[in-house]
């Protein structure tokens, strides 16, 4: 965790876990979190639907460079499902489109069909998206009661699990790729299910490598301040690449990889790959330097770090 001053304003680098409150905006979260910390750069890892709760990693200053990693991530939900109803956001905020009698479904019919609803299948965007069309975003235009053809997605379903079931209304535990709609994919089993259904809850529980355990809410951030204690809930930099191979690099070879140089790779590392770098501080330490890429027994940076006062782990 470091802190530098400038004339515009402190500058903070770090990770905060959030676990986002319903009825925020993930672009809400970034405002409040800047103002808590009033820190100068602030992003989110990909939006969290305002009716979902749950991981939502904030990345503060340096970090914002690593967010992608984040981003491209899969994501593990746990999703309550209501039958019956379909709505056109595709959860509770929507208008009803349409109601159908539910029918008498028992644990086997559902599986059968959330089967087809696993591993590499298509999907069709909800008109509520945020993907953009000629430069607006798709919800902006269903706001204003337009539809436009959107092509299908490659999307992959790692899991789909029925968790419980009332007749009415089942809960599922879903992990998915990047660029995946729970709430279309929740209409869509409604709709195989043959009387439609929409998204009743919607929690985040695990984003890459960040999961709920890990996350801090703003409650506690705003009681933490009171002491000055809200940056103890600030992870370092390098959190956004946890568990990558290690490279550390003596501070001559440091030094060259800063200047944008490929170096050899040391010994037993992969033979290709993303990798993170270390640098050595001396006394047997190392700091977070940056991300690199190793090919043909040589590793050459991607992206680093501006100097900072961050633990490597």
């Amino acid at each position: 965790m470091g802190r530098r001053l400038r004339s515009s304003g402190r500058v903070i680098d770090g990770v905060i876990v959030l676990d986002k409150p319903l009825g925020w905006t993930s672009n809400h979260a970034v405002q409040r979190v800047k103002r808590l910390f009033q820190c100068r750069k602030v992003g989110h890892t990909g939006t969290l639907d305002q009716r979902a709760t749950g991981v939502l990693p904030l990345c503060l200053g340096e970090a914002t460079k690593f967010s992608q990693f984040s981003l491209n991530a899969n994501k593990t939900y746990e999703v309550g499902v209501q039958l019956g109803v379909a709505t056109d956001t595709g959860d509770t905020d929507g208008s009803v489109i349409a109601e159908k009698p539910v029918p008498a479904l028992d644990r086997s019919t559902i599986e059968n069909v959330l089967d087809s609803f696993r591993g590499e299948i298509d999907q069709v965007p909800s008109m509520y998206s945020a993907i953009k069309h000629d430069g607006q975003r798709l919800y902006k235009l269903a706001r204003q009661g337009l539809e436009v053809e959107r092509a299908a997605r490659r999307i992959t379903i790692h899991r789909n699990e029925l968790q419980q079931f009332d007749g009415s209304s089942f809960e599922l535990l879903v992990e998915c790729t990047k660029g995946t709609y729970i709430r279309t994919l929740v209409a869509d089993i409604g709709d195989a299910l043959g009387c439609g259904a929409h998204v009743s809850k919607l929690d985040r529980l695990r984003v890459g490598h960040f999961a709920k355990e890990d996350c801090v809410t703003f409650k506690q951030l705003l009681e933490a301040k009171k002491n000055d204690l809200h940056e103890t809930f600030l992870r370092p930099v390098s959190a956004m690449v946890e568990g990558w191979f290690d490279i550390k690099l003596p501070r001559p070879t440091a030094y060259l990889v800063r200047q944008g140089q490929a170096v050899s790779a040391p010994p037993c590392s992969p033979t290709r790959g993303w990798v993170k770098l270390l640098e050595e501080r001396g006394n047997g330490e190392f700091t977070f330097l940056g991300i690199g890429e190793i090919e043909n027994g040589r590793v050459a940076p991607r992206r680093l770090v501006a100097s900072i006062h961050s633990p490597s782990h």
